[in-house]
């Protein structure tokens, strides 16, 4: 993943899906759902993915990954009122201490709910969880899963979240309890697909360049070799949105630009964060290899953003 000229960047805006970068190099335990990541002061990288109590890697050069232990040893009590296991897990750090937001819910249902939990190290078993931050019902237009926390520029604190029904949202957050702030409760929309299907899902928020970046996972998920999972973004001046895609259509009238999609072996990319690392910024995702029975892997990727869109290489 070695940093390109913007002059061959510009050259590999995808225009087919032969333009796509392979995911870069990573060994060991990389089979993974959703992954998210955090370098540590001291240069080891913590990733947390989907499944059991939230599954554990660490790697220390961002290639050879090991597994360890699940993020909770003993699942929190009230996870039993949506689901067993816990799903799309979020991790920061602000404050001194790690967070890591996470949905806990079954597949296909919005009977659903966003928890937190706190540590001060982010290793596995040590975290303290904080229960129950917002939650979605099977009467909902919306579904509280894949959580993903901002803080802005004047020290507000914001929770995306969403999975098709009526689309992606965000609430305000108080950063002194990590959850929703008393004094606006709005449920702000950001994107959706109003026609055709409704998949859309897994939002992310970086700022780059004066402008709000919103990645976003469409179309099917975890169905291995059969999956159409990709990633988009559009941009705003505004947190709240209205984000548009490159070509000015919204997000929430089923605009994206598209960052990664299927091509050759590498099927069905998304479930992304977004990363700063040394290097530049990284999208960390999942794909389906198609060499591998469908079997779902780590993907990471570098990002460039010199045309003032996301480019991976």
């Amino acid at each position: 993943m070695t940093a390109l000229p913007a002059a061959v960047l510009l050259a590999l805006i995808p225009g087919t899906a032969s333009a796509y970068p392979n995911p870069g190099l990573v060994t060991g335990a990389v089979v993974v759902h959703d992954p998210t990541m955090i370098r540590t002061s001291a240069g080891k990288y913590l990733l947390y993915a989907t499944g059991g109590g939230l599954g554990h890697r660490t790697s220390s050069d961002r290639i050879a990954f090991s597994a360890g232990a699940d993020a909770f040893g003993a699942k929190p009590g009230w996870w039993s009122g949506y689901a067993t296991e816990a799903w799309a897990p979020d991790i920061s750090y602000h404050g001194g201490k790690y967070l890591m937001y996470y949905a806990v819910s079954t597949f296909g249902s919005n009977k659903s709910a966003i928890g937190l939990a706190a540590s001060s190290t982010g290793l596995p078993g040590s975290w303290s969880d904080y229960g129950i931050v917002f939650t979605s019902t099977t009467s909902s237009d919306y579904n509280a899963i894949d959580p993903n926390l901002f803080v802005d520029d004047d020290g507000k604190w914001w929770l995306s979240f969403g999975s098709w029904w009526t689309g992606l949202k965000m609430i305000r957050i108080e950063p002194s309890t990590g959850k929703q702030y008393a004094g606006d409760t709005k449920r702000y929309p950001l994107a959706s697909r109003p026609t055709g299907t409704k998949a859309v899902e897994a939002p992310y928020i970086v700022k780059r360049g004066g402008y709000y970046y919103l990645f976003a996972s469409y179309d099917t998920c975890c169905a291995g070799t059969s999956s159409t999972y990709k990633v988009k973004v559009g941009r705003s001046t505004s947190i709240t949105g209205p984000y548009h895609d490159k070509n000015g259509v919204s997000m929430l009238n089923n605009g994206g630009t598209p960052v990664l999609e299927s091509h050759g072996r590498y099927i069905g990319p998304g479930g992304q964060s977004i990363m700063k690392d040394a290097d530049g910024d990284l999208i960390v995702y999942h794909y389906y290899d198609g060499q591998d029975n469908g079997t779902p892997k780590l993907g990471v990727n570098l990002l460039n953003w010199s045309t003032g869109w996301p480019v991976a290489y």
